[in-house]
């Protein structure tokens, strides 16, 4: 089996050109926005921005690590209050609102914490009418993809656009219900 990519660099660098064309189509004369979620996102983003001599920032999310069970993913949250669950993966692990809401407030904390290590006191990148490209090294559940969203919309972007090197065909395909586009 034959890597698609080198690495987090290389990933950016294919995305970045293959992004050139489609972002000509989609934000012609539209000022655009890059948005890396940590950390995966960043090297990758980092790429994509400099081909596109577009200004990078990060977006931090949160996933929300099922009890006994952190790798998996029973919702995530972002700024704004955003919180999105995965009903299925609390019903079936029989996760009570209690656990929900503690493992909530904990990443919540954890955000404010990672957002202000990562930008220090300096104020997010406006969106406001832009063409905002949310940039990620994979999407595997979506739902970190997708609470990103949610909080990008309170902040009034023109179009979201999300773009990762990889993603599952079946989160793609729910995830591009909550954006403008899928790259």
């Amino acid at each position: 089996m034959t890597a698609l990519f080198a690495d987090r660099m290389d990933a950016g660098q294919q995305l970045g050109a293959s992004l050139r064309e489609f972002i000509g189509g989609e934000c012609a004369g539209e000022e655009i926005v890059v948005l890396a979620l940590p950390r995966g996102g960043v090297p990758v983003a980092y790429q994509v921005a400099k081909a596109l001599g577009a200004p990078l920032d990060v977006f931090v999310v949160r996933k929300l690590g099922a009890p006994l069970q952190p790798e998996l993913a029973m919702g995530a949250i972002a700024s704004g209050g955003v919180r999105i669950i995965n009903e299925e993966v609390v019903r079936a692990l029989h996760v009570t609102q209690e656990q929900l809401a503690a493992t909530a407030e904990r990443e919540a904390r954890e955000l404010e914490r990672r957002e202000h290590a990562y930008r220090g006191e300096r104020a997010p990148l406006d969106v406001q009418g832009k063409c905002v490209l949310l940039v990620d090294d994979g999407v595997a559940t979506g739902y970190s993809m997708r609470a990103a969203v949610a909080a990008l919309r309170q902040r009034g972007p023109k179009k979201i656009i999300i773009a990762a090197p990889v993603a599952a065909k079946d989160t793609r395909e729910e995830v591009q219900e909550h954006a403008d586009a899928i790259v």
